[in-house]
């Protein structure tokens, strides 16, 4: 029977092999059918953790955020007839902030087996280092571009954080850091809580978790950096 394997990817080329497990090293050896956001970085990955892999055995289909429903059929066949198939995302576990879902939601439907292997998430690492509330977190994605949506967004989400409690965990484009760093700055409390957690896994990682207040006085390092954002109020 066939099964759609969830493999997890290097949050940023620098990282070590270390991090991966010896199951997810076994089975890119024997997949030969890949859907992923980008094939590029999968293939750079595969040969990153399996050096030995011949490249030009392996078939790849793209699954992104234009990906339609009759596309995600005809990227299906390999499952279809039998073979197993890796789901590979830009960076970190497929589906959390990944198109994946599609893929996913379409093997339950046609009673396919989903294994997930174990791996990186930035979003889920940034938490558990965060010191903030792990037992009640919501992950919104980006916040919006424009000036006053963002903000009505952040002081939305610092007020639902007060009424229950949670942690409210987001990201934004690598060289937006800095403006989104200065508006959570300028509309959050002093006292809110915001960690911020640069290059997750990599050898200049840094995970922070200061107040408001506290944070006026530094200056993160992460120009075009991935950053994962937690607020807590």
């Amino acid at each position: 029977m066939a099964a759609l394997y969830l493999l997890p990817i290097y949050l940023g080329e620098t990282s070590s092999v270390e991090i991966f497990s010896g199951q997810e090293t076994n089975i890119l050896r024997r997949l030969k059918f890949f859907v992923s956001e980008n094939e590029k970085t999968a293939r750079k990955f595969i040969k990153f953790l399996c050096p030995e892999v011949i490249q030009n055995d392996l078939s790849f289909s793209v699954l992104d955020k234009r990906t339609t429903e009759q596309e995600i059929e005809e990227l299906s066949e390999p499952l279809k007839e039998g073979n197993d198939v890796g789901l590979i995302s830009e960076a970190g576990l497929p589906c959390i902030a990944d198109p994946g879902n599609l893929l996913v939601a379409w093997c339950h439907r046609n009673k396919i087996r989903v294994i997930p292997v174990n791996g990186p998430s930035s979003i889920i690492l940034a938490l558990i280092a965060s010191g903030l509330n792990g037992q009640n977190f919501t992950f919104n994605g980006y916040l919006p571009i424009d000036a006053i949506q963002k903000k009505k967004a952040i002081q939305n989400l610092e007020s639902i954080s007060r009424t229950h409690g949670s942690a409210q965990i987001f990201m934004e484009t690598p060289y937006r850091n800095q403006s989104l760093f200065d508006d959570l700055l300028k509309y959050l409390h002093p006292s809110t809580q915001l960690c911020v957690a640069t290059h997750i896994t990599l050898p200049d990682e840094s995970i922070k978790t200061l107040t408001v207040r506290e944070w006026k006085d530094k200056k993160p390092d992460f120009h075009k950096k991935p950053t994962i954002f937690i607020l807590q109020a």
